[in-house]
């Protein structure tokens, strides 16, 4: 029997440079898809998002496209409150807000 070729997600899975890229871009692309979709439930344009955040309309759209944006905790929970998410930081069975 044949070895076969290890499918290309293994491969990329097993080199750590590739792994680390394709990781944080999964987050920024997960985020991204949260943002859209809380935006579209609450019926929340940017402007207002950003008007309610205090968070500008341009970081907003560069993270709704995947754009690469270095941004804070404190702006992440910003943009999530007004969207009625609580950003948390959870281990185990504890669980701490990280926003008011």
């Amino acid at each position: 029997m044949k070895n076969k070729k290890q499918p290309t997600f293994d491969r990329v899975m097993n080199d750590p440079e590739q792994k680390e890229k394709f990781e944080k871009e999964y987050m920024q692309f997960l985020f991204s898809e949260l943002l859209l979709e809380a935006m579209a439930e609450e019926h929340i344009s940017v402007r207002a998002l950003s008007k309610e955040s205090g968070v500008s309309t341009s970081v907003i759209q560069n993270m709704r496209s995947m754009k690469p944006t270095n941004i804070t905790i404190k702006t992440v929970a910003a943009l999530l409150k007004p969207l009625g998410y609580q950003l948390a930081a959870k281990k185990g069975r504890k669980t701490v807000k990280l926003s008011a």
